[in-house]
């Protein structure tokens, strides 16, 4: 063979071997609209993974709809702030909102069925467009094209302007997501740059945050509003601080703004974006965004069963990474509750929604991405330091105490049984001790290690699952115990992690409340929903169906507590199959996707469905995912059947979809459920793969026929974290046929 002809043969060997490895931009399989309707909580804004920064639309900030700030009815856009919580039950953040806007307009935000009332603009879906790391949209109002994409800490807008004599960009401090301004401050600095200050107070009691903004453009005139009184100031202070800065335009000329935060000062704001955005190239920025967002979601491929289950997946991995965010500038600064300034490597976060994401949100992360998890328990454990009880629902580093148990033990202790946490190990271990030992809000410790149980007579609300929650708590410090060789607070911790025993009705088979006499709660009515904040009860969010299987961590004493193995089958049928109806006068908006009296729009509800693993019939735990996945996990903006929380609802169908869940995430272990993709391979941190192939999976071979691990047959129905992380092969073949069994349950 001649040289030439090798030459050529070479080259097209070279050629098709570079279109096979370039790699496919997974980004276009996110739809960031997804649950941004009926009570999903999302939203749309454009972010980097964990970023600072969450730079989108605020339609709405004063309803439950609007606890994100976006709500898919609404018809027209306030601003474009630049911080937003994800699926959240509880509204807070918009934190330094701009709005573009030409013609004369109002310093008042106006109503929202009519726009002309003030400054905000009325928009269409059909002009709308989000992928990660990117949004778009046309405010009819002003025919001003609004662009945002973001780095880590950093917003760059582009508006394209029509002509006009009267060009501007609003910003108000006074804006937020069911907050108000404590303190806010601008300054015009010089004709192309703004700095300012907002402290705010809401949900999140104080928080604040430094912005840096630089314009492209030239402002040739200033308008300001501080708490009612218009001027031309260019230095403002107050509580409601707002500017109008006005330029003219072209048609279609484009202004571009780039917005940096910080939490610690203006300064620090600066430098994070001089050091990460340095051109005035918006396509670049977004590029970069997209390859940052692309660098995660490549850690898992899947083989799907249909195109809108690869959008469903890849949303669901989209967000469970866009919180915890982080606090930290790019100099490795950060600022702890009280006001101390701290300088580390290790990065810190905020906003943990942990009676959320405990479940499958943070064992998702130890596995997948333990280097940001190790960053989350740091953070947790700084605020610790802080307060001497890890957190239980922190945001804006402030402990909010709006929901029950404390969930940080569980994440800790997880990471440290997992071997991922290399530094202040004693400190973990004392947090984590501490903090069940140490009353706070939500325990008084005093009266649970009298009675054995929360009675409902002297904890008038959330006494059942408080004491549920806690069992739980207890049950992974005893397990921290035992590692560090604390014999006796293993014992300690140990004997209190069974106290659900103590709520058990043998007479109903449910948890029930009792008082202090050790009499229970009369009348009963099992299916009455518990709110704490509207209505009180006995439950969080739900009823003594849907916490009765609370104890993750002693499913088989449950088994024995109802009597027989057939019986809990009977019971968990009849959890499925009762009718689905909500009594009470509190709030529902927190229990839907209902299947019977089975809320998997709610957290607590989230790993019932992979007990039946423990009965006779497995098989009824393979239906029940099917049905999970076919009715409440849509590629719709109505998609979700209720709040991500803060990517949680997402992690439950990441792990369900590879065929196991952690029932009890500290345990090192995973239920086998039923793959709900054809392949999915994990690309580990440690450079080790591990495939899921589920063999024949069609809409009709949903069931198990058999499990192989490394081509073995699977002994049990479990597989450890360890298996995972060694790398290998799990292996399902499914069928048509509801196999009885297939490995020995119990």
């Amino acid at each position: 063979m001649n040289k030439q002809l090798i030459l050529v043969l070479s080259t097209v060997f070279l050629f098709f071997s570079c279109k096979k490895e370039k790699k496919e931009d997974l980004t276009q399989f996110v739809d960031p609209f997804i649950g941004i309707a009926y009570v999903g909580h999302t939203h749309p804004a454009a972010q980097l993974p964990f970023g600072m920064v969450q730079v989108g639309p605020d339609t709405g900030t004063d309803k439950w709809e609007h606890c994100a700030g976006y709500f898919n009815e609404d018809s027209s856009i306030i601003g474009f702030s630049h911080t937003h919580l994800s699926g959240t039950g509880c509204p807070d953040m918009g934190d330094v909102m701009f709005m573009p806007v030409t013609g004369d307009v109002s310093f008042y935000r106006g109503d929202e069925d009519n726009t002309a009332t003030g400054y905000r603009s009325g928009f269409r879906h059909e002009t709308e467009e989000a992928r990660p790391g990117y949004y778009k949209v046309l405010l009819d109002d002003y025919q001003v094209k609004v662009e945002l994409t973001a780095t880590e800490r950093t917003a760059f807008h582009k508006y394209t302007f029509p002509e006009s004599e009267n060009a501007g960009i609003i910003i108000d401090l006074g804006h937020g997501i069911g907050d108000k301004p404590v303190e806010a401050s601008l300054s015009l600095l010089n004709d192309t740059t703004v700095v300012g200050k907002r402290r705010s107070t809401g949900f999140v009691e104080d928080h604040t945050y430094y912005f840096y903004a630089v314009l492209s453009k030239p402002v040739e005139q200033v308008s300001s509003f501080v708490d009612s009184v218009i001027s031309q100031e260019a230095t403002l202070s107050g509580k409601t601080t707002k500017f109008l800065l006005q330029f003219k335009t072209g048609q279609h000329e484009e202004v571009r703004v780039k917005v940096a935060l910080s939490t610690v000062n203006i300064d620090g704001a600066k430098r994070n974006m001089q050091k990460e955005i340095t051109c005035w190239n918006f396509n670049e920025v977004r590029s970069k965004a997209t390859a940052t967002w692309n660098e995660y979601l490549e850690k898992i491929e899947i083989s799907p069963r249909d195109e809108g289950q690869k959008i469903s997946f890849y949303t669901a991995v989209y967000h469970t990474l866009v919180m915890p965010n982080k606090i930290t500038d790019v100099d490795g600064t950060y600022r702890l509750p009280d006001g101390t300034l701290i300088k580390d490597r290790c990065e810190r976060y905020t906003n943990f929604s942990l009676w959320d994401t405990y479940r499958a949100a943070h064992p998702f992360y130890v596995l997948m991405f333990p280097d940001k998890n190790t960053g989350f328990v740091e953070s947790m454990l700084d605020l610790y330091r802080q307060r001497r009880v890890l957190c239980t629902n922190e945001y804006g580093q402030n402990e909010t105490w709006c929901m029950i148990g404390n969930h940080a033990v569980s994440v800790v202790a997880d990471a440290y049984l997992k071997g991922t946490i290399t530094q202040n190990k004693e400190l973990a271990a004392e947090a984590v001790f501490n903090s069940l030992t140490t009353s706070h809000p939500k325990s008084n410790w005093e009266m649970y290690d009298q009675y054995g149980y929360y009675p409902f007579d002297l904890l008038h609300v959330e006494s059942v699952s408080r004491t549920m929650e806690h069992c739980y708590n207890d049950y992974c410090a005893s397990l921290m115990a035992e590692l560090v060789g604390d014999r006796e607070k293993q014992i300690f911790f140990k004997k209190r992690s069974d106290n659900f025993k103590n709520l058990f009705d043998s007479d109903s088979k449910l948890m029930r409340a009792k008082d202090s006499n050790g009499n229970w709660r009369t009348p009963f009515d099992s299916f009455l929903l518990s709110h704490a904040s509207t209505s009180g009860g006995d439950y969080t969010e739900g009823n003594a169906w849907q916490y009765t299987w609370h104890i993750q961590h002693d499913i088989p004493e449950l088994v024995k507590l109802m009597g027989s193995k057939d019986y809990f089958e009977t019971k968990l049928d009849s959890l499925f199959f009762l009718e689905t109806r909500s009594l009470g006068d509190g709030f529902h908006g927190d229990v839907t996707g209902m299947i019977g009296q089975y809320a998997h729009g709610n957290e607590p509800s989230h790993h019932i469905a992979y007990l039946y693993n423990y009965t006779n019939h497995p098989y009824k735990t393979q239906e029940i995912i099917r049905q999970v996945f076919d009715q409440f996990y849509l590629p719709t903006r109505d998609g979700l059947s209720g709040n991500d929380d803060c990517g949680q609802m997402s992690a439950w169908y990441i792990f369900s979809s590879m065929g196991f869940y952690p029932v009890d995430p500290v345990s090192g272990e995973y239920i086998i459920g039923a793959p709900q993709v054809h392949e999915m391979i994990l690309h580990l941190p440690n450079g080790k793969t591990f495939e899921m192939k589920a063999n024949n999976l069609s809409d009709e071979n949903k069931y198990i026929q058999s499990v192989k691990l490394n081509g073995q047959p699977l002994p049990t129905f479990k597989i450890s974290y360890n298996d995972i992380k060694k790398g290998g092969i799990l292996e399902f073949d499914m069928g048509a046929e509801r196999a009885k069994k297939w490995v020995i349950t119990g």
